[in-house]
This record gives structure tokens, sequence and C-alpha cells, in this order.
């Protein structure tokens, strides 16, 4: 199975690099503009076509080089192409962002710590960083067409990176392991071998309650500075979840390793479910990113030789996992405890949300292995 991913790679260039840099992105973004307004007024998606129309004003007025102005045709044509096939109607393409889309080892290259890259005046070499991403350069993987992104005063690369992955096999899984969202837990975890690990969240929901509150103040301010300063924390607590969603899918599969058959609940519906909620609760049940840590966790699992399988959560709190009577009156959500009406089995209702999941694994199993 081919497996794609994004490695942002943090570069380094000096005060002169950068204005090279600076100059490059903006001149390929007006290009690409250019570009867009052609294509929507004449409605031309043909390379050849469109090589003759803009080519020469691309080279002349942007300044760009060659192979910047056939990378800026593509870089537009794959736009348009991309809203038609998602059914969006003929509508203007525009570029806001400074981008600079790079071919690899045309446009740019990596090699022994330096980045090769093309600009307006000619290649230059930026140093990079790949701390933590040092299994990405190991040889094994292929690198594709990249993009120069500056942000937050920072230059990054974005390069998309494949690989090819064996996909796990049913019959070679060996070990089903039921994992239950939550916010008290953000993870709580149930295997094979009747054990369940824990992963808290009650100091993640301090600190959004936290940001919870500092947006509040600034909403009420309704000053351009407070507009700015919201959007800033904005930004900075979803970088936060994220690194929270990397470090817990991380540990997950870590701990459990390959040919693991991880069972989580579908949430996607989640949001649909808010009127069921009281209204100061709702920013916490429904804002955390459950399904960007199931993406985490389903892409770290690929590479681990895992596999992650989402299913309808219906019930899976208010089941008991040893007789399989299903009541709601089985589960107290205040006090977090999950009492059997029937045969009295007791324990903590995220625990018992991970065993009911870990059992449709395994029925799961029995079936495509029979």
């Amino acid at each position: 199975m081919e497996f794609t991913l994004t490695a942002k790679v943090k570069i380094n260039p000096t005060t002169e690099q950068a204005k090279l840099l600076q100059d490059t992105v903006h001149a390929y973004r007006k290009g690409c503009n250019f570009v867009s307004n052609i294509i929507f007024e004449s409605k031309l998606l043909s390379p050849a076509k469109l090589h003759k129309r803009t080519y020469r004003e691309l080279r002349s007025i942007f300044g760009l080089r060659s192979q910047m102005a056939q990378s800026v045709m593509k870089t537009v044509i794959s736009k348009y192409k991309t809203n038609q096939s998602n059914g969006h109607q003929w509508s203007l393409v525009g570029f806001k962002k400074p981008q600079y889309d790079l071919v690899w080892n045309r446009d740019y290259s990596l090699a022994k710590g330096l980045l090769s890259v093309n600009t307006l005046q000619g290649r230059i070499k930026v140093p990079f960083n790949i701390e933590a991403m040092e299994q990405y350069f190991d040889g094994t993987w292929t690198f594709g067409t990249s993009k120069l992104v500056h942000k937050h005063g920072k230059w990054f690369l974005h390069i998309p990176i494949t690989k090819d992955v064996p996909e796990i096999d049913e019959h070679d899984v060996n070990q089903v392991v039921g994992i239950d969202f939550g916010l008290n837990f953000v993870a709580t975890t149930y295997d094979s071998k009747d054990e369940t690990t824990f992963f808290k969240g009650c100091h993640i929901k301090h600190k959004r309650a936290r940001y919870k509150h500092l947006r509040q103040q600034l909403q009420q301010k309704q000053t351009p500075s407070a507009r700015r300063r919201l959007k800033a924390i904005g930004q900075r607590e979803n970088r936060w979840m994220q690194d929270v969603n990397h470090c817990i899918s991380k540990a997950l599969v870590d701990q459990y390793g390959k040919h693991t058959l991880f069972v989580v609940e579908d949430l996607t519906g989640v949001r649909q479910v808010t009127e069921k909620v009281r209204l100061k609760d709702r920013y916490q049940t429904v804002s955390w990113s459950f399904y960007d840590l199931r993406q985490k966790l389903e892409y770290k699992a690929i590479i681990k030789q895992a596999k992650v399988m989402a299913v309808d959560p219906k019930y899976t709190s208010q089941t008991c996992p040893k007789c399989g009577h299903t009541d709601k009156v089985n589960r107290n959500k205040m006090k977090h405890v999950f009492c059997c009406v029937a045969c009295h089995y007791t324990s903590n209702d995220d625990r018992i949300g991970a065993m009911n999941l870990q059992r449709k694994g395994i029925e799961y199993l029995a079936e495509v292995t029979s």
C-alpha cells in the first residue's frame, strides 16, 4: 500500500536569503493570480494553449525563471481541476497567501543539511532542521512536489513523502485494543490481556477552560488589538491541541506495536448531538478534535503495521461487557461509574466503553477470518 504524509521541515535562511525567498514567493503568487484570471475568463485548461498565452508575460512582467513559470501554470490548472472534480461552480480562484511550489530534484534538493532551492536570482543553499523527523530521511521515502511556506516569521518546507507500506492482513492481527475517547480521560484502552490504560484529560480540560475564559474577555473588548490577540490565541491553542494528539497517538502505537487492531468510536456526528448537552458544557464536548486524534492514530498505525477500525458508538457505554444487558441506567454519567442492573458488574464508564469496542473488534475478526 502506498502511504503519503507531509513532512514539515524548518529552514533557517540568512537575512539576505530570506529576502530572496520573500521576493520569489510574492512573484510566484502574483503569477498564479495572473494565470488564474486568464483561465477564469477563457476557461483554458490545456497546458500547451495556456503556455502560449502566459509564458512570456510570466517571464517579463513577474521576472519568473523558466521552471517557475511552468510550475505556476501547473499549480493554477491543478487548482481549477480540483474544484471541478469536487463539483464546485466555475469561479475565479484567488491566491492570497505567498506560496511557491517546488518540484523535487528540479526546483529543490536536500543534501548534507542544506536545502538547495531556486529563486529569482538563482540557486541558494539554506540550512534546514529535521529534528524528530530523521526516520523520514533514511532513504526509504520518496519526496514529491513541496510548498515553501512563510508562517509566524519562520520559513518551512512542506514536503509530501511517500512510502510503500505492507498492508496488515486481518489474519496477522495478534491483539485487539478498544479505545474510548472522552474528556476526563482523553483515551481509555482495553486490550486482549484484560489490561486497561487511562490517558488523563483533566489538565487538558483546565487549560482549555483558561483559553475559553481569555477568549471571552478579549471578545468583550471589541478592539483591533483584541481581535489580533484572539487570532493569535486561537492559533496557539490549535498548535497545542495538535501536539497533545500527536503525543497520545504516538504513545498508543508505541505501547501496542505491530499487528494490532485498534477499535475506536466513529464520532463523525458528535456535533449533531449538542442539544443533549448543557450549554455551558458544549464547548468542551464538541470542540475537542477527536477526529484529528483518530487521523493521527491511523497514519502512525499504518507505519507500525497496525490498523485502526472505526465502529458505531451506539450503546457502547450502556451495554454490560459481561452479561450483554443494555440499559441507560447502567451508566451514571455524573459519577463516571457503570453498574449493570442485571449482573451488578461495576467499573469505570470509560473502561466499559473500551471493553465493548474491543469486543466489536474481536467479533469483526471472527467474521472475516472464519
